[in-house]
């Protein structure tokens, strides 16, 4: 509920703004380059910092009959205002070592001038300013608001600049460039705000106290200028103007203006008659003026211009993601009392809904009565019979937006009618609590006396529409439905080849009803690497199944466990050697063996070891490598022995390590070995090694939370630093 508190501030702030802000943005990215062409302008001196004010004077008085005034810019730029040997007044920038003429004062020009106006009051005087000053305002606080949803994402301050996940262009940047820009944002901002209170004078006055007795003041001893000790001892670097005494009497004095205190100095002797520093309110007035037009600093004007060009994209970017959240609406075609599959989402920004969609459609294509809503609009459905639970995390471990009421709904909400259930939870892995949210409505709903759990909590990495296939799958046979995607039809469209069976095993042979497959390219080769997966479609309208597949002896090698009602494991079985089968190969990039690795630990149970039999084998170069594989019985080992055995043997797998869990004698999970061997696997991590994980989710779940301790403990960082890393790679199902 807070975060929500805190969106909906963030967006009302900028929906009743953005066109102020927008105005405000455009005309800063102009006036940024105001100060830039000033400064590459050829009026400051070499050394400029080496040159004292009395240097500056004494040539001055031998240039000039009459000096009136010297001023030094933020530039550093020198100019004067004297009368000339003509007799005219006249004012110019001047070389400070010898007092010529350098150039014309600069004058701005009329197009920085007119966005100068419509910067400060939109060309409406008074009531333009107040505008501008409240969007200031708002500006800022938007910019707080936002950093507290971005402390919210990210666990905290101490990782406020970790590694996000890009979900999409626009929110990944609107929170990348936020970061980025966050301070320069505030100090335009803050600096807005002030100069728009001093503007109404809304603030305390600027006032400087002078007290000296005129009648003390001397003309004896007589110094000339560059010898008097406050203009000897001064650098012209720390001088702001020096307004030259009006008359030759002695009453009359020099006032020096300096960076932090204004200082009378008697014009014949040098003694310093009266000193005194500026207020506060004086110093932070000139401070916001620099910081917030970016004078004096190439830099710091550039750093300003592309934090206005930040705030432009930050409205189009932020409009996008909530354009994107009001189109991924729920619509239903029966009342919710007449469907016998509900489907309830819980999303962030949108994401989640696509996915959740797209199984409602295919259910009502199927002609399956099917009602879908957020998680928050819980309720009775009188003739439910299968829940379905699709939903994202937010932040640690938190319900997304339209999923925070859901708990105590579904405790309030009481129903005698008997359903079964199932959760897919989205999220990243490079988030130390990967979907738990899911998790704990999976528990939830355990907790019902009344629902009955399908299917075990399934997550999905990074949207993998693959792995949220295999779900779709798994769990459409479960209810006897067979399911077919939109993305899945689209990808059957593309073209299969024809692949030959030049080996395989039979399921009845091994006790976990397991097999292998060898396939060959029956035209051409076959470009893919370990990893990656094959689709098959067993039956022309059934749903394509995929397989993570090895490269050995550059054959695609399968590892399969047949299901008793698993159409396309059955399918498979059935085949023979010598025989044809038409599938496609599809890229999975994110889970090959990158070719830097020199350590890799691989993890896998059952049939997810087929994609590491394959890099096992193309391991040409050295790596060193691990492998940890679970099995139900010694026995269930024995198809994969061969494959093995010649692999340590020519010292392609450097070490083996296996868990059985159902022999009585020494009844193991492959977890138990990781938790055993703590210290060469954080060793492992800490040398940049990977590790790999492929099997059941079940597996990967005891897996990653061994991993994490051993993270936690021996190396003092979380598993999710070493993901962020791309040190550790997971394909589960």
């Amino acid at each position: 509920m807070t975060i929500s508190i805190w969106r909906y501030s963030h967006l009302a702030l900028a929906v009743s703004s953005f066109v102020f802000i927008v105005l405000a943005a455009l005309t800063g990215v102009i006036l940024a380059f105001e100060p830039i062409s000033n400064q590459v302008q050829p009026y400051k001196a070499e050394r400029f910092d080496d040159i004292y004010l009395g240097e500056t004077l004494t040539k001055l008085k031998q240039v000039y009959p009459e000096v009136l005034e010297l001023k030094v810019d933020v530039n550093s730029f020198v100019s004067a205002s004297v009368i000339t040997n003509e007799g005219d007044a006249d004012q110019f920038y001047i070389n400070p070592r010898t007092g010529e003429k350098l150039g014309a004062l600069i004058e701005k020009t009329p197009f920085f001038n007119w966005a100068t106006n419509f910067h400060r009051s939109l060309f409406l005087k008074t009531i333009g300013r107040i505008f501008v000053g409240i969007t200031s305002f708002l500006l800022l606080v938007i910019a707080l608001t936002g950093t507290v949803l971005i402390l919210k994402r990210q666990r905290g301050i101490k990782q406020f600049f970790k590694t996000i996940v890009n979900e999409n262009f626009a929110q990944y940047y609107h929170v990348v460039l936020g970061r980025l820009s966050l301070v320069p944002i505030l100090i335009i901002t803050l600096t807005g705000v002030y100069l728009s209170l001093y503007r109404f004078e809304l603030l305390p006055k600027e006032t400087l106290k002078h007290d000296f007795n005129y009648d003390e003041i001397t003309d004896e001893p007589r110094l000339e200028l560059g010898a008097q000790t406050i203009f000897k001892n001064t650098r012209l670097a720390e001088v702001r103007q020096v307004e030259f005494p009006f008359s030759e009497d002695v009453e009359d004095y020099f006032t020096l203006q300096l960076q932090d205190r204004e200082v009378l100095v008697n014009q014949y002797t040098g003694a310093i008659l009266s000193e005194s520093k500026y207020p506060f309110i004086a110093l932070a007035s000139r401070w916001s003026i620099n910081l917030h037009t970016g004078q004096g600093s190439i830099l710091w004007s550039l750093i300003l211009a592309v934090a206005c060009v930040n705030i432009l994209f930050f409205v189009y970017s932020g409009f996008a993601m909530t354009f994107k959240r009001r189109r991924a609406k729920l619509k239903n075609a029966f009342k919710k009392d007449d469907c016998k599959f509900v489907i309830l989402v819980g999303s962030e920004n949108g994401s989640t809904l696509h996915y959740a969609n797209q199984l409602y459609k295919q259910l009502i294509k199927l002609g399956q009565k099917t009602f879908i809503a957020e998680l928050n609009d819980y309720s009775i459905y009188h003739k439910l019979e299968h829940l379905v639970v699709i939903t994202a995390t937010y932040g640690e471990g938190e319900p997304p937006e339209n999923a925070s009421r859901f708990t105590e709904l579904f405790k309030a909400v009481k129903t005698n009618k008997a359903f079964s259930f199932s959760v897919v939870g989205f999220g990243s892995l490079a988030y130390p609590d990967f979907c738990k949210y899911a998790f704990t409505v999976n528990e939830t709903l355990q907790n019902s006396a009344n629902a009955l759990q399908l299917l075990e909590p399934y997550t999905i990495h990074d949207k993998s529409f693959e792995s949220y296939t295999k779900w779709v799958n798994a769990w459409s046979k479960k209810v006897g439905l067979s399911i077919q995607l939109p993305g899945d039809a689209m990808q059957r469209k593309k073209k299969k080849r024809t692949f030959k069976i030049v080996a395989k095993t039979q399921a009845k042979e091994n006790p976990d009803d397991t097999f292998t497959m060898q396939l060959k390219p029956v035209l051409g080769l076959a470009r893919f690497q370990s990893g990656d997966l094959l689709a098959i479609q067993p039956e022309e309208n059934s749903a394509e199944r995929l397989y993570s597949v090895g490269k050995v002896n550059n054959d695609v090698f399968l590892s399969i466990k047949r299901q008793e009602l698993g159409l396309c494991s059955n399918f498979l079985n059935q085949l023979h050697e010598g025989e044809g089968l038409k599938a496609r190969l599809v890229k999975n990039k994110e889970f090959r063996l990158p070719k830097s690795a020199r350590q890799v630990i691989m993890i896998a149970n059952g049939t997810g070891i087929a994609p590491f039999l394959g890099m096992i084998d193309q391991n040409t170069n050295g790596k060193n490598m691990q492998l940890y594989w679970g099995g139900r019985q010694e026995r269930s080992f024995n198809i994969y022995k061969p494959i093995i055995e010649h692999a340590l043997k020519n010292k392609k797998l450097n070490r083996l390590e296996i868990a059985y869990s159902k022999e009585a004698h020494f009844k193991v999970y492959v977890q138990d070995l990781l938790q055993r061997d703590a210290s060469q696997v954080a060793e492992v991590l800490s040398g940049k090694g990977i590790i790999m994980i492929c099997g059941s989710i079940a597996m990967q779940k005891g897996v990653l939370l061994v991993l994490e301790e051993i993270c936690n403990t021996q190396l003092d960082k979380s598993l999710s630093y070493y993901k962020n890393r791309g040190q550790l790679k997971l394909d589960c199902y």
